[in-house]
């Protein structure tokens, strides 16, 4: 079973390989009373990735190590600049499943193949202070580098790695920098030595080839984008016929000037974190399977909210599949929620209001109704269909399908489908504030807040471009999705309420507890109705964008 540890280093440019490398004396660093000598470790590396290196592309490495005190499998996903967690796996001839299936979203179907060999001998020093804890290791690295695929250069090099132990105070490996700089130490250009690696034995191109692509890609990125009509730029296939060939993200060639522009640099943004956010979901990583589920919604939103930019009889099928996507993600966590209310509900009444196995029904009700399981959702992951999805989105933001639209000035595209949006929400709250309470309200306030949702991320989109208009409206329609929200929550609660009432009774149980819950939330949902004049006379009188 793979395990995780928190990485917090950062490494430096030693002399050329075979030099001296010469530490100054870090028993001036503040807090550190001692060096001791850990000797020398011989490391061998492998490092795997796609044929099209996938993973170095996003910045992620997957090795086996042998030698050391931490052999195995390591695959360590970027958190932050200098943080990486590592993901270990015990030493095997292959690469481990678990770890296959955390790089899935990157690499789809493709082999992972030995890319390069790194050969180190690590000479370890440990920094601690005056207890003898230890605050940070410090090793200098002489390293050979091989190529195992896509060419057969070599390379060598001296490195210095200062990693922080574990629960250490980061703030450390700045007094360990100022020291390192003061000898004339200075951070390493590469992020990882794989990345050195690739670059340092990658099949040099001749120098006249070199130097027309340099030009090329020069005088490429001095003209600014322009989005062509639509059919013009190449549209994605369906989503059923899909390859599994994942296309390199393709970022902006410059900063985002028309209409097309933005809303691509939005939807590109949401593609990346449902592909970011995959390695956390299938670890269970707090809050991560809410975040992807949001990703999808922002996505699939942005495509219906400016269909005048994004084709949508190319965008709606894919629409269809972010929906679908997005209740798997669903399956539990929404009957998670409803259950953390009616429990903290319970827990808030008075105990003499309490009769019968109240706790127990709810447990019971709750276990039965989940359909769902961790389970269910991996085998979602890994499945063909999730799979075909993402390579359809890399082709829709690396070929997107533009309509005319696209290529004109934001601040008239963009807020011409903002203020529509925004339209759409006036009309739903207008007409659940003619309806008298009840079931036909509560319809149309579930509706006014899927649309204010809707409406929030047209904003948030159209923030990039309108500026503070477009932000104001995204807190407006966050506050009143909020509102709205838990009037859905209420709803939602009631129905629950009534179901397991009629169990208790059927049960010969006591539905005392289960009336008074319902009265509660009833009046709840009262207040909230009557918040809702108020609160929309604010937003109508700030208006949209």
């Amino acid at each position: 079973m793979a395990d995780t540890k928190r990485e917090i280093e950062r490494k430096y440019e030693g002399p050329p390989a075979g030099g001296d490398a010469p530490l100054p004396d870090l028993t001036d660093v503040p807090g550190v009373s001692g060096v001791i000598d850990k000797g020398v470790a011989e490391l061998d590396a492998t490092y795997y990735d796609t044929a099209d290196q996938r993973l170095a592309t996003a910045s992620l490495t997957l090795r086996r190590r042998t030698g050391g005190d931490d052999a195995g499998w390591h695959l360590k996903l970027p958190v932050s600049e200098g943080v990486r967690d590592e993901i270990r796996a015990p030493l095997s001839d292959t690469v481990p499943e678990d770890l296959t299936a955390l790089v899935r979203s990157r690499i789809r179907e493709a082999e992972l193949v030995p890319v390069v060999r790194l050969l180190s001998a690590r000479d370890i020093r440990h920094l601690v202070d005056a207890s003898g804890t230890l605050l940070a290791e410090v090793s200098v690295d002489r390293v050979r580098a091989e190529r195992l695929s896509g060419g057969a250069g070599s390379a060598e090099w001296t490195e210095i790695e200062v990693e922080l132990a574990d629960d250490g105070d980061p703030a450390f490996l700045d007094k360990v920098e100022k020291k390192l700089r003061k000898a004339g130490i200075k951070r390493s250009a590469s992020a990882s030595k794989l990345a050195k690696a690739l670059d340092d034995t990658a099949p040099r191109k001749p120098e006249k080839a070199e130097k027309a692509e340099k030009s090329g890609k020069a005088e490429k990125a001095g003209k600014p984008g322009k989005a062509g009509k639509a059919g013009t730029t190449g549209k994605v296939a369906d989503v059923s016929k899909a390859t599994t060939k994942a296309a390199k993200p393709e970022p902006p060639d410059s900063t985002p000037r028309t209409a097309g522009d933005h809303i691509l640099t939005y939807a590109r943004a949401q593609r990346d974190a449902i592909v970011e956010l995959d390695p956390a979901v299938r670890r269970d990583v707090p809050d991560s399977v809410h975040r992807m589920r949001v990703a999808t919604r922002r996505l699939r939103s942005t495509f219906r909210s400016y269909g005048k930019i994004l084709d949508r009889t190319v965008t709606a099928p894919i629409g269809v599949e972010l929906k679908w996507l997005a209740a798997e993600l669903g399956v539990d966590r929404d009957q998670e929620v409803l259950t953390e209310h009616l429990t903290t509900a319970l827990d808030d009444l008075p105990s003499d209001l309490v009769t019968g196995p109240v706790q127990a029904r709810l447990s019971t009700w709750s276990g039965a109704r989940r359909s769902g399981s961790r389970q269910h959702l991996i085998a979602v992951l890994d499945g063909k269909r999730y799979l075909d999805l993402l390579t359809t989105l890399d082709t829709l933001v690396a070929g997107p399908p533009l309509r005319e639209a696209a290529s004109k000035k934001p601040e008239k595209v963009i807020a011409k489908a903002v203020r529509k949006d925004f339209e759409k929400v006036a009309d739903l709250v207008g007409e659940a504030l003619e309806l008298p309470p009840g079931s036909e309200r509560d319809l149309a306030m579930h509706d006014a807040r899927k649309k204010a949702k809707r409406t929030r991320y047209a904003a948030e989109a159209a923030t990039p471009a309108l500026g503070d208009p477009a932000a104001d409206l995204v807190k407006s329609m966050k506050s009143l999705q909020t509102l709205l929200g838990d009037h859905q929550d209420s709803v939602m609660v009631r129905g629950a309420l009534r179901e397991l009432a009629t169990e208790a009774h059927a049960a010969g149980e006591n539905a005392f507890t289960y009336g008074v819950l319902y009265g509660r939330a009833e009046q709840r949902a009262a207040a909230l109705e009557a918040e809702l004049p108020g609160e929309w006379e604010a937003i109508e009188d700030k208006g949209a964008v």
